[in-house]
């Protein structure tokens, strides 16, 4: 007998927003973490909208040598954490 577990709300809804947003006719990756229901997108997709950079990751870079120059504190040191694109 084989049973399968039954799909909750939040299953369905973290299936559904784990997709691309598009702004300005550009896409942002992001994902849906259902556990801390919270939305967590990638700052190098949102820098290329709002900045219309050729090189979004270089100004992202360049961006946090002058924040921690001027005493903000970042998060953890943890590099880049990789998203993946879904087309």
């Amino acid at each position: 007998m084989n049973i399968k577990p039954i799909k909750t709300e939040n299953d369905y809804r973290s299936e559904t927003m784990k997709d691309l947003k598009i702004f300005e006719n550009k896409k942002i990756r992001s994902n849906w973490d259902s556990e801390q229901e919270k939305w967590f997108f990638s700052i190098v997709d949102i820098i290329e909208v709002l900045t219309d950079s050729p090189r979004p990751r270089k100004y992202w870079s360049a961006l946090k040598t002058k924040l921690k120059q001027e005493g903000s504190e970042l998060s953890h040191n943890l590099g880049q954490l990789k998203m993946l694109l879904v087309e």
